[in-house]
């Protein structure tokens, strides 16, 4: 090879060093692990569009990711059966996702327990200071950040909405899970909370589906006059069952994210998301540092076909404040 075509080699070389790199970054294939306790679906089935699975999808593609071009997800759930998380979680660890997005209490501090290097996105995890998984919501410290529903202050909020509607309410059941990490320290906030109120609180348990009919036959023999359901993995599973069980028993049921009033439930106020969160960590954010986003706006759905089926009525004031009502 003669002196000229060495540089004329070389020339090419490094101006085809760039492109090359640049091929290489736009083939990047991110993986997202998402530990949950809900059902996992594949990709390309079809889902409510108020699933989080769905909420996730596109909200990703939104950010310009394509499943399966740039983008892999590894679904991992416990289908209600807190005790696998931790296995899971490792499982996660192990594979060396990116991002590790774990939903609800259980989920989190099982990921925080699996990794300390790998970020974790927090979504519907209230009091996440209170629990010990973020040193504050501003500066989180670690490897932990994500959505907080505050759901303490929201469940004193579906109390004083449940007053509202059922007038003369004096006996409040709160159907609650002993193994979610938040109840037991929820269940005492709420009872100091609701005592200048004057309501009643019956705490009811309930650690598996099985123990559903007997919770509520509990609440009835007790003259319990509405349920308030505490946000957990176990009831949103069988949130449709959770539902039937109330309407059988006559009991008015308010909590939990949008799908419980689909479900059948009277009102529901939350649903948080977290595909803002994994994008700016994908472009190199550390979780340390991104503030842990608080809710700003609440939604209020109202079931009125429920509503009518257990002979109540709503007071209009409630009707104009909800963003939707289902009739």
């Amino acid at each position: 090879m003669d002196r000229r075509t060495f540089l004329g080699t070389l020339a090419g070389g490094l101006l085809a060093a760039p492109l090359a790199a640049e091929a290489q970054q736009a083939a990047k294939m991110y993986r997202i692990g998402v530990l949950s306790d809900r059902r996992s679906p594949v990709a390309g089935e079809s889902s409510r569009s108020g699933d989080f699975a769905d909420v996730f999808r596109r909200s990703m593609s939104d950010f310009g990711y394509v499943e399966g071009r740039d983008l892999g997800i590894e679904w991992r759930n416990a289908e209600g059966r807190s005790s696998r998380l931790d296995s899971l979680a490792s499982e996660l660890a192990r594979l060396k996702v990116d991002v590790i997005v774990a939903t609800y209490p259980a989920a989190v501090f099982s990921a925080k327990r699996a990794t300390t290097t790998i970020p974790i996105v927090m979504v519907n995890t209230p009091d996440p200071v209170q629990l010990g998984l973020v040193a504050s919501l501003a500066r989180p410290g670690g490897n932990v950040t994500g959505t907080t529903s505050l759901s303490l202050d929201l469940s004193v909020k579906q109390i004083e909405l449940i007053k509202e509607s059922l007038a003369r309410v004096s006996r409040i059941a709160i159907l609650w899970n002993p193994e979610n990490p938040w109840h037991p320290g929820a269940m005492k906030g709420l009872a100091i909370r609701a005592r200048p109120s004057g309501v009643q609180l019956q705490g009811v348990q309930v650690r598996a589906p099985e123990e559903l009919p007997s919770a509520f036959s509990a609440m009835v023999t007790e003259r319990a006059q509405a349920v308030l359901i505490l946000p957990d993995p176990l009831t949103y599973i069988h949130r449709r069952y959770v539902a039937s069980l109330a309407t059988k028993q006559r009991l008015p049921s308010f909590g939990g994210p949008r799908e419980f009033a689909e479900a059948g439930c009277l009102s529901t106020d939350l649903y948080r998301r977290a595909a803002i969160y994994v994008d700016r960590i994908l472009k190199g954010a550390k979780p340390a540092d991104l503030p842990v986003e608080q809710p700003t706006t609440f939604e209020l759905v109202i079931n009125l076909k429920t509503a009518k089926a257990l002979g109540l009525t709503i007071p209009p004031s409630l009707l104009q404040r909800a963003d939707q009502v289902i009739e």
